[in-house]
């Protein structure tokens, strides 16, 4: 009976995998405990992150941080990547707070080099194909700590790990039942006077004074058994998360698009789109052509000059957090079945939906609408000036028209994205001689994009409503009366909130785009101590020990649209590639226990990988040295070449359209370029001076794909030194310099860099970029557009000092009597020394360090921290903590004299001060059984800076960066966690 329940028990990972595919989970309340990783847990061998080598004592020759999961509750985070972008290391990347334009995922940043550059890992292995590495994927409550190895580890990882690693620890051994629980909400106080004075004077609706949203729930249940026997477990567990969705208009910071004005540009206005809800039409054709009119506001059927007081303000539904519903659920499980064989297997599921909105559809701009002169919604005044003499007759003049649809009947766009993700880890491992032991697993991961767009209008139906001829004194569409589309419904667009009920319903129509991306990785390694065969050095006591091991790994894209989503240019795209790759690790001391040599080794890495896409074999290698002469001090210095191959979106991602903040300056009646210089873009002289502005200071460029994409290379060198000095313990500290740079980085060039560049430079190849709209010359629409699609460009360079420390100690020794507990002082830094950028191969290169704005996207201060003190209260089992957060000040990007960043000087938004943030924290173990938590973020409600819209990128929304700075004002938040 016995050998019968461990066999099931052995079996019950496998078994409950299609129970829990229908529950559901996703863990979250947690917060970022940063400490230096020196140290491993006491084990007979250990793997630290960034090296496969198994070895007592072993300790990282890189960069490491620790986030633990007593930090993550005293933050009340419910999306981990919240908790890394904290970290100093960090910048914010897809995350919760991006609306329009989102892709409902939410992924890190290491280093600022791209999400891409980081590989993210789940006990060592990869988490999901690297490009849709989502971390709401991770099971918050199952983790046990994130290493942040912070340099190129591709030597032992392979491809993508160039900024270094993300790896989650997860709690796999459970025994019992742990229900954690978490509600949260956000409280803000609407007291910022400026926006609000540019709200008034607008005429918009003001926030209300103080407003509590933002909602958050989070639940999650695991349970684990040991096997009667002791030698396996099975563990599981299953979450929800839901997030309220909060809009633009709820804070005065973000009621309203802020545009630049004044002097110099010395001041802000409420500012908006120019496809506006009263109807804008340039006349591309006819005796008119050339002029922008709009309707006049009392709705009327008349025709007036286009000027600012028409503009749409946009802000107002746009999300600021989006709405999402979040479902994980998985299982953990091995057995020993003996020394040789420990079975073990891993499944784990993510179901996350989400909505981003944004402002109502329109008839944009961009798109060429034919309008027939005997149209009878038209007035006469209006034919005329569109039509001349040709008023009353069949023939079509070609306009853009912005008519915003705001009236009844009208909805906010909103994008439905939903992931399924699914990741399945099976394999053995154990001993197979004395010294040896062995790991070899297969790995299955797969994510799924579904994505509808709903309330977004049709230009195909939109091009047959404005068709519409007289039927019996009825408006009728042309398409009616020749049944080519019998359900075609005329639009009246000539005066303010003239469509019907109907209209709306036969414009709306929804896409629908599929994604499916895989990846299967088959492994194997060994590891082996080589000093029970003599092979060590004369002056240590401990031999070399090695892994070797092989991989073989194989990616797959399929991305499938439907016919109304390709119209509006989607493009579907499918692709695979693999890789076979063998890697191998020496770690060997050279000195131990000597007079000022305390310890002395050097540990090297290779692997070599062979893409069946690439020509030749590429090769990635590291080089680390330790040197500690005492037991209070250790040294350490690290050189990795890191190889990074295209990843699977890179090369085959479909190619299309999208939105970027930039302005052209080629458009409006007075161009702020020259004729000359935008001839050289595709501006005929015919067009000059008569190109219509890029709405709301919105662009639009073409990305995607490149099979020709060749590997970036990179190179990483650290080196530091770790104190933890016997004369004061408790203290422990780190201070490590690094510096990576990337060659012929797989990117895009920037829309700003190639208006600048070509309008003031005249080079030829960023001039080229550019796709103007052959009719019109607009950079907007469906058929205008600065190509951005990925490329092997110039290099990445970025520079600096990590500083990790903390202390912790007995407050008895301060006071004179009595127990007044312990502090413990969890300290991290960065300071940047660099963030160079060249886009192109010998053009020049310029420093973003300490700037924010239009091509430098998001801000790089120079120095950025964190100070977690905890306070370990001596009369009941619980702590008190405050955290503070420090980010440093930064400036725009386009002020600097740089060629390459230089743009129109600005001087409200010239600088973003320095921000600081405060958050507190309690933990209360109220009994063996039961603890308690509550905490409050950005305790004094400090709002996020007023940034003008047209100045944002990579990031921005709500004229600020809501992934920088904290976008709800005060959070609280209480959980509990519970054991059975």
């Amino acid at each position: 009976m016995r050998s019968r329940l461990a066999r099931l028990d052995l079996l019950a990972g496998a078994a409950t995998v299609a129970v829990l595919s229908v529950v559901a989970g996703a863990p979250a309340a947690f917060a970022q405990q940063v400490a230096t990783a020196e140290e491993p847990a006491t084990l007979d061998a250990v793997v630290v992150t960034g090296s496969r080598i198994k070895r007592p004592n072993l300790v990282s020759a890189s960069p490491m941080t620790v986030v633990g999961d007593d930090e993550i509750k005293y933050q009340g985070a419910t999306s981990i990547e919240s908790v890394l972008n904290r970290l100093p290391q960090f910048t914010a990347d897809s995350n919760e707070n991006g609306s329009n334009g989102s892709d409902g995922t939410a992924r890190v940043n290491l280093r600022n080099m791209g999400s891409s550059r980081v590989l993210v890992l789940v006990d060592g292995q990869r988490m999901l194909p690297a490009e849709t590495a989502d971390v709401n994927f991770i099971p918050s409550a199952l983790v046990e700590r994130v290493d942040v190895v912070t340099g190129g580890a591709s030597a032992v990882y392979g491809s993508d790990a160039v900024s270094g690693v993300v790896n989650f620890i997860l709690k796999k051994d459970l025994n019992g039942l742990r229900l954690d629980a978490q509600y949260g909400i956000a409280q803000h106080r609407n007291d910022n006077d400026y926006p609000r004075s540019l709200i008034t004077a607008a005429g918009y609706k003001l926030p209300e004074r103080s407003v509590t949203d933002g909602a958050r729930t989070d639940i999650n249940l695991a349970f684990g058994v040991n096997t009667p026997d002791g030698k396996g477990n099975v563990s599981f567990y299953v979450g929800y998360r839901e997030l309220k969705p909060v809009t633009q208009d709820t804070r005065d910071y973000s009621a309203c698009g802020l545009n630049l004005a004044g002097d110099g540009n010395n001041a802000l206005v409420c500012g908006g789109s120019s496809n506006n809800e009263y109807g804008l039409f340039t006349l591309l054709s006819g005796p008119n052509a050339g002029q922008t009119l709009n309707n006049t506001k009392d709705g009327n059927k008349t025709w007036v000059p286009y000027n600012s007081s028409f503009l749409y303000n946009y802000a107002p539904t746009n999300y600021i957090q989006r709405s999402d519903s979040r479902y994980t659920a998985g299982a953990f499980g091995h057995y020993e079945i003996s020394k040789a064989a420990d079975v073990y297997g891993s499944f784990m599921f993510m179901d996350d939906h989400t909505f981003s909105q944004a402002a109502p559809s329109a008839l944009f701009q961009g798109t060429t609408f034919k309008i027939n002169c005997n149209n009878p919604l038209m007035s006469a005044s209006q034919a005329a000036t569109l039509c001349g003499s040709a008023a009353g007759t069949d023939v079509s003049q070609d306009t853009f028209i912005g008519y915003r649809l705001t009236g009844p009947g009208s909805s906010p766009r909103r994008d439905d994205l939903r992931h399924t993700d699914y990741r399945i880890n099976l394999g053995s491992r154990g001993e197979i001689a004395p010294g040896w032991s062995y790991d070899a697993g297969f790995l299955y991961s797969q994510v799924v994009l579904d994505e509808s767009y709903k309330n977004n209008v049709d230009n195909a139906k939109a091009t047959k409503a404005l068709q519409v001829v007289s039927v019996n004194g009825t408006p009728t569409c042309k398409s009616v009366v020749d049944g080519t589309d019998p359900s075609c419904v005329p639009i009246d667009v000539f005066k303010y909130q003239g469509l019907s009920a109907a209209a709306y319903k036969y414009l709306y129509a929804p896409t629908y785009t599929h994604g499916v991306q895989r990846e299967k990785v088959l492994s194997a390694n060994v590891n082996g101590d080589l000093g029970q065969y003599g092979l060590k050095s004369p002056w240590a006591d401990d031999g070399a020990a090695v892994a070797l091991g092989v991989e073989h790994r194989r990616e797959e894209l399929k991305f499938e649209a439907d016919a109304l989503a390709q119209a509006g240019g989607t493009k579907e795209n499918n692709g695979a590639f693999s890789v076979t790759e063998a890697y191998g690790e020496m770690d060997l001391p050279l000195v131990q226990d000597a007079p000022f040599i305390k310890s002395l080794s050097v540990n090297a890495g290779y692997r070599t990988s062979k893409y069946d896409y690439l020509d030749k074999r590429v090769s990635t290698y590291k080089v680390e040295l330790q040197y500690a002469p005492s037991s209070d001090i250790r040294f350490r210095a690290s050189y990795n070449r890191a190889v990074r191959a295209a990843n699977i979106s890179e090369l085959f991602a479909p190619q299309g359209l999208g939105n970027v903040a930039a302005v052209d300056p080629c458009a409006g009646a007075t161009p702020t370029a020259s004729a000359a210089a935008c001839a050289l873009t595709g501006v005929t002289a015919a067009q000059y001076g008569k190109i219509p502005e890029c709405p709301a200071e919105t662009c639009v460029t073409q990305g995607g794909g490149n099979p020709d994409l060749k590997p970036e290379v990179a190179d990483t060198r650290t080196a530091g030194v770790v104190l933890t000095p016997r004369f004061l313990p408790g203290f422990s500290m780190s201070l490590d310099y690094f510096d990576i740079y990337v060659d012929q980085y797989i990117g895009s060039v920037d829309a700003p860099t190639v208006i600048n560049q070509c309008v003031q430079t005249s080079n030829p190849y960023f001039c080229s970029l550019f796709h103007r709209d052959p009719a019109s010359g607009v950079l907007f629409g469906d058929r205008g557009y600065i190509v951005a699609t990925n490329q092997n460009t110039g290099f990445l360079q970025t520079s600096g000092l990590d500083v990790t420390g903390n202390y912790r100690f007995d407050l008895s020794a301060l006071t004179k009597g009595g127990d007044w507990g312990s502090l413990d002082f969890s300290f991290v830094g960065t300071y940047l020394n660099s963030r160079k950028i060249e886009q192109l191969p010998g053009l020049g290169a310029y420093n973003c360090k300490g700037l924010f704005g239009p091509t430098c996207g998001q801000p790089n201060p120079a120095w950025r921290h964190q100070l977690r003190t905890t306070w370990s209260l001596p009369w009941i089992p619980a702590t008190v903590s405050v955290n503070w957060r420090y980010f440093g000040g930064t400036n725009l990007s386009s002020n600097d004299s740089n060629p390459f960043l230089q743009g129109d000087h600005v001087e409200i938004n010239r600088k973003i001060k320095a921000y600081s943030y405060v958050d507190l924290a309690a933990n209360w173990k109220v009994r063996e059984q039961l603890s308690l938590r509550a905490g409050m973020n950005n305790a004094f409600d400090k709002d996020p800076p007023v940034i003008a819209a047209g100045l944002l990128s990579s990031f921005g929304n709500g004229n600020t960066y809501p992934g920088v700075y904290d976008p709800m004002g005060r959070t609280l938040f209480v959980g509990l966690t519970m054991d059975f």
